[in-house]
């Protein structure tokens, strides 16, 4: 078969596809969701080996932990969904319904791995943080996770609101109607929270400290402080995780001063 003729049996098929839109539409889309796909391989190839590369260099060692927290790997996702964003109307035959909703599928697929990457940030920031002199003395991990839980919360409302093409702001204000339902539901954050922001503000508790609460049976070193529990490793190797907000609700000892300062003279 010569070249011709090749050529003069592609326009055949195309004058066939001509005929049948809704076919000349699913292969358009077929060959656009292929594309994408591929460009999706290419870009976390090549955005992950610019960073491997990158973080070498002493000076951007921190790229290291943004790599390892996958947070250039959730940017990377994001590229077959942009591709497919505005290579919809390259596709022939299609529908302005159809692009709008694949469109809209699209865009919230954008924002998730958005969401995932944003999360992934505050995971390497936290990560960065603990390697601090601060970090003995000011644990920030409650902040991150009440970070997220909001940043979660906006996404989700975001993300809905795209897939019914409707503003965020309408599900917003159904939101403020269920205000006195989302403070029940939330009740123990909240409370944990305005503990954890007391707590670590006025220097209460560290990491390290050893404090005494037989109401709960704690007696040990704290070894972790996060938004809604503070875990506790008693002598006897058990661990004990207390609500942060009991540690403002009701008494506990903190041996600190008795730990690493005595107040005896020898």
């Amino acid at each position: 078969m010569d070249i011709k003729q090749l050529w003069l049996n592609v326009q055949d098929l195309w004058g066939a596809l001509d005929e049948h839109p809704l076919l000349h539409a699913s292969l358009g889309l077929l060959v656009l969701l292929v594309v994408a796909l591929l460009l999706g391989r290419v870009a976390r190839y090549l955005i992950l080996h610019a960073v491997k590369l990158l973080g070498r260099q002493p000076a951007l060692h921190w790229l290291n932990d943004l790599r390892h927290n996958k947070v250039f790997h959730r940017l990377a996702q994001m590229t077959p969904s942009l591709v497919i964003q505005f290579g919809l109307y390259l596709v022939p035959d299609l529908s302005k319904t159809a692009i709008l909703f694949i469109g809209n599928v699209a865009l919230a697929i954008t924002i998730l791995f958005l969401v995932l990457a944003t999360s992934a940030l505050l995971n390497a920031l936290l990560d960065i943080y603990a390697r601090t002199e601060h970090a003995r003395t000011r644990s920030i991990k409650g902040y991150v996770q009440l970070a997220k839980m909001v940043l979660f919360v906006f996404g989700a409302i975001i993300i809905v609101a795209t897939l019914i093409d409707r503003s965020p702001l309408l599900l917003l204000s159904g939101l403020g109607a269920m205000s006195a339902v989302i403070l029940l539901v939330y009740k123990d954050t909240l409370l944990s929270f305005v503990a954890s922001v007391q707590l670590t503000s006025n220097d209460m508790l560290r990491v390290g400290d050893w404090i005494e609460m037989p109401q709960v049976g704690a007696d040990g070193d704290v070894v972790d402080i996060t938004l809604h529990t503070v875990k506790v490793q008693n002598f006897d190797k058990t661990i004990v995780s207390i609500p942060t907000w009991r540690l403002m609700s009701e008494s506990f000892k903190n041996n600190r001063q008795s730990k690493w300062k005595p107040y005896y003279q020898t």
